[in-house]
């Protein structure tokens, strides 16, 4: 709860005007809690989750830009009865790490008063955060991949679809959702910022997950424009090979794979397709 609840009195402690957003953020979160603000981590989880996959599954009756066009066509339906399945399980696990998690967010310092953070600020803690999850996460993917207890036992079941499609990102064990979500929340506890930004990295590390696990490759994709950046090809592969794969455990990027040299199965393929 912030500790003046009026215009003049935040213009007084910050010494300047406030912005038209400062403004509105303090009328919206003066007389709330910093718990209350933090439980809209969910909510913008659960309509991000629900929303932006549906562009993804009325393009599936067209199958233009697939990446596997020889794979069945996925209808309404099955995508449904997947997020239906996935549903409960973000429900329980997600929303018993928000009752949880609190201290943890307030012992590294995520803050909610004013002032806001500048674009500047938003936009270079953004891409620590990517980089800092896109590193973590290859190792602790790698990790379930090449212990072979922790594979069939957790992620094996991530790897039911050999071709993903949106609703597959968060089709995982309960195991595997609570592994993974230490790399991303890695990021804010190193650069702990403002809880709008928090809620902005959640927001996009979840459409980046949505977008990788799509199983198309459109000509608008953002793996044609940021360098480095995977996409939904890259992790597409990963998906192909299945349980026996050993190429491209990056999330976001693809620097740690070249660098590491597990992505010589997925160029080999490439320059394979590419000679067809």
């Amino acid at each position: 709860m912030l500790p003046y609840k009026s215009v003049p009195a935040a213009e007084a402690v910050l010494g300047r005007a406030l912005t038209a957003g400062e403004t509105i953020w303090l009328n919206y979160s003066a007389d709330k809690s910093d718990y209350f603000l933090y439980c809209h981590t969910t909510v913008f989880l659960f309509l991000t989750f629900s929303i932006s996959p549906f562009f993804y599954i009325l393009f599936e009756q067209f199958q233009t830009y697939k990446i596997q066009p020889k794979v069945k066509k996925l209808s309404i339906s099955d995508s449904l009865r997947c997020y239906l399945n996935v549903m409960p399980m973000f429900i329980l696990v997600v929303g018993s790490l928000q009752l949880i998690s609190y201290p943890a967010i307030q012992m590294i310092g995520i803050r909610t008063k004013l002032p806001l953070p500048s674009i500047g600020e938003v936009v270079g803690q953004l891409v620590v955060y990517f980089a800092i999850e896109d590193y973590t996460s290859y190792w602790v993917h790698r990790f379930l991949h090449c212990n072979k207890w922790v594979y069939e036992k957790i992620h094996r079941i991530h790897h039911e679809y050999n071709a993903p499609f949106v609703f597959v990102a968060l089709y995982a064990h309960w195991a595997e959702i609570l592994i993974l979500g230490f790399p991303s929340l890695l990021g804010p506890a190193i650069a702990p910022g403002h809880i709008i930004t928090f809620w902005l990295w959640i927001a996009l590390r979840q459409l980046e997950a949505i977008e990788t696990h799509s199983g198309y490759e459109f000509p608008w994709s953002p793996a044609k424009y940021i360098p480095f950046y995977g996409g939904a090809e890259h992790h597409d592969y990963h998906h192909y090979v299945g349980g026996e794969s050993y190429s491209n455990f990056s999330s976001v990027f693809t620097y740690c794979d070249y660098i590491y040299g597990t992505d010589k199965g997925y160029r080999y393929h490439k320059k394979i397709r590419k000679q067809r």
